[in-house]
This record gives structure tokens, sequence and C-alpha cells, in this order.
């Protein structure tokens, strides 16, 4: 499956344009982090999966990381997406563990990404380019800002992979900045 029609695939199962737009982040966000790390030639497939990643959660917000797994298994999708899509519920919704380093970027950047996201909301630039680590550390201190979105996912995200919360915040604005105005 390549990248337009995962997006396909997503439209199907999404309408909300703020759902749709965070697919697409997710999506670049992770194909920054595989030529980042490495697996350069996996690039297209780690996109893939970050558009995916939420291919359930409007229509079927109480099945999410559930669901998706039918929808795909469904359409005769690879297994191997089906798991990297449905690990970055673990502990949520599934008991699906990220073992693939894709798997642990996208369970660590899915919820980081929506918090750096309302922080860019905040900036009087209303870009991510100016934004530093401090700036996003500060806002992550403030459990009322961006409630929705998991400190403890984050953490646990920055854990698996090695980071340091700073680190794993400064990669994502770093992968951020090469597609966000």
């Amino acid at each position: 499956m390549d990248r337009d029609e995962a997006f396909c695939l997503l439209e199907e199962y999404n309408e909300d344009p703020f759902h749709l737009e965070h697919a697409e982040i997710v999506g670049k966000t992770m194909r920054y982090f595989a030529e980042q790390r490495g697996y350069g030639a996996e690039a297209d497939f780690w996109e893939t999966v970050g558009i995916l990643h939420d291919l359930d959660f409007e229509r079927y917000p109480d099945e999410h990381c559930i669901k998706c797994q039918e929808i795909m298994r469904d359409r005769g999708l690879d297994e191997r997406l089906i798991h990297a899509v449905a690990s970055h519920g673990y502990g949520l919704t599934v008991d699906i563990k990220p073992e693939h380093e894709m798997e642990k970027v996208l369970y660590a950047v899915d919820e980081l990404t929506g918090l750096i996201g309302a922080a860019v909301l905040m900036r009087p630039s209303k870009s991510v380019q100016d934004l530093e680590v401090k700036s996003v550390r500060k806002k992550y201190k403030s459990k009322s800002f961006a409630a929705g979105c998991s400190r403890e996912v984050i953490e646990r995200g920055a854990d698996m992979l090695g980071l340091s919360l700073d680190e794993l915040i400064g990669q994502t604005l770093e992968a951020l900045k090469t597609f966000r105005p």
C-alpha cells in the first residue's frame, strides 16, 4: 500500500479535517524518523503506518486500535502493517506492544505531535519554525494544556527509544520543521 492508497483508505473512515491533518503530520514525521534512523529504504512504509495509525479513531473511538485490525485484515493488508498501526494503542486499548523501532517511534510521536501542534497555535507566529524545546517543555508541564495528549505515553515512548524527553521533543521538532511552516 502506498501513501496515496493509505490516505484514500483513511478518508473512508475519517472526515474531520483535524484528523486528516493529524494523519498527514504523523505520516511525514514517521518518514523523517525513518530517514534519520537509517531506515530510508522503508520510509514509504513508515509514512503509511503514520497515515493509518488513527484509521478507526473517528468512526470507532471506543474500539480504537481494535477495529482497524479488522478493517485492514478484511482488505488483505500485510500483518506487519496491521501490527504496527495497532501497537500505538499499547497499554490503552490493546496489548500489542511496540516491538520494531518504527512502532516505538509511532508510539512516541503520535501524542507528542498533537501537543506540539497545540503549542504552535499559541505562538504569535503560528509556526513551528521558531519553536524551541524549552517552550514545548513549559507547555508540557502544564497538565491543562493539550490535556488530551498523554504525557505518560510520550514519556514511555521516549524510554522505549532510549531517548530523554528533551531529545525526543527536539527530534520531533526537527521533523516538523522540515514540512510545516
